[in-house]
């Protein structure tokens, strides 16, 4: 029997590869608008991702998660050359450092908080990053700031990739998220991961069982806001303008409805529900100006069916399908009743 862990592997590896093959396919799919579409996806997949780690895994409900992304793209703007192409390792580590340290002081401020005391700290120091951005003249105020050229990724002297070319940046961008799973698969699996699900359930018994548990939940926070960074990084590349909006609450409101939406405590949830909501977004808004209302209808109708979430969902269908190929007749002798028994096809 194949073991969970290689499965998963698979699964995600089968996926990842299919995304790869968008630019490849036939016009309009694989013009470059539904590239642009699917590099924002998958940016988004990223952000969602590293708040469902504070979510879905530690049970920490952040309403401030955007600080992070923000913080990082606003850190690729102020350090990005205005006449030339900018080292792209160098303005990476700027962005995802930012974006840490922003995490680790707020983190270290907020973290003895708990529950919708918790919600509204994280809340009022994102609106205070807001706020500063929003109201300092160096950053553009409310009007915010522009990266004229998308940074250059060298070895030895050689280009890694090409930026500028929309299908490089797709797949730039789809590596990064497979690398974004992939490190937070090994974190969910390490001790600090089953850690972060215990502290999630019963934070009482943890602390009892002899665990510091605001230091595990401090790491879990500064780890969402390092990958919250790694998304806030690409958007700042792929739009070349950043502004205060994606520092505000509406843009953490958003991430934690795609965690909602793909379903609590799953990785794959997360990436399915930032694909829905981008998606479901993007249609809503070519059939109507009020798109946000059939949104959130929607989003309340899912819910409402599909409490776990779309990744939920899709489980339990998996889990009953294989629950009917379990059941299996089995022959008798002639005249009497069929018998049924419960046993494993092959």
């Amino acid at each position: 029997m194949t073991p969970p862990l290689m499965r998963s592997a698979a699964g995600w590896a089968v996926a990842l590869a299919l995304l790869a093959l968008l630019p490849f396919l036939p016009e309009p799919i694989g013009g470059k608008f539904y590239l642009e579409l699917g590099a924002k996806v998958l940016i988004m997949a990223i952000f969602a991702l590293s708040l469902q780690l504070l979510v879905g895994y530690t049970g920490l409900v952040s309403l401030g998660h955007a600080a992070y992304f923000g913080a990082a793209a606003y850190a690729v703007a102020m350090l990005a050359p205005q006449s030339d192409a900018g080292n792209g390792w160098l303005l990476l580590a700027a962005a995802v450092g930012t974006a840490t340290l922003l995490a680790l002081v707020i983190g270290a401020l907020v973290m003895r908080t708990k529950g919708v005391y918790f919600i509204m700290v994280t809340l009022a120091f994102a609106q205070l990053v807001y706020f500063v951005v929003h109201d300092t003249d160096r950053f553009g105020g409310s009007d915010g700031t522009y990266i004229y050229f998308k940074p250059r990724f060298e070895l030895f002297g050689r280009a890694l990739v090409d930026l500028e070319r929309t299908e490089h940046f797709y797949w730039f961008c789809l590596v990064l998220l497979g690398l974004t799973v992939a490190a937070l698969g090994l974190v969910l699996r390490s001790r600090l991961g089953h850690a972060l699900v215990g502290i999630k359930h019963n934070e009482q018994r943890m602390r009892a069982a002899g665990y510091d548990t605001v230091t595990y939940k401090l790491a879990s926070f500064v780890i969402g806001g390092l990958f919250a960074g790694l998304a806030g990084f690409l958007y700042s590349i792929q739009h070349g303008y950043v502004n205060p909006e994606i520092l505000s609450w509406h843009h953490s409101g958003n991430a934690l409805l795609m965690v909602i939406l793909g379903g609590l405590g799953s990785l794959a949830g997360a990436v399915i529900g930032a694909f829905s909501f981008v998606l479901l977004a993007e249609w809503f808004q070519g059939l109507t100006k009020h798109w946000q209302l059939l949104l959130g209808g929607f989003i309340i109708g899912l819910v409402v069916l599909l409490p776990n979430g779309i990744a939920g969902g899709l489980a339990a269908l998996a889990r009953r399908w294989r629950a009917g190929r379990a059941r299996v007749v089995v022959p008798v002798e002639d005249g009497a009743p069929p018998a049924r028994m419960e046993e494993r096809l092959p």
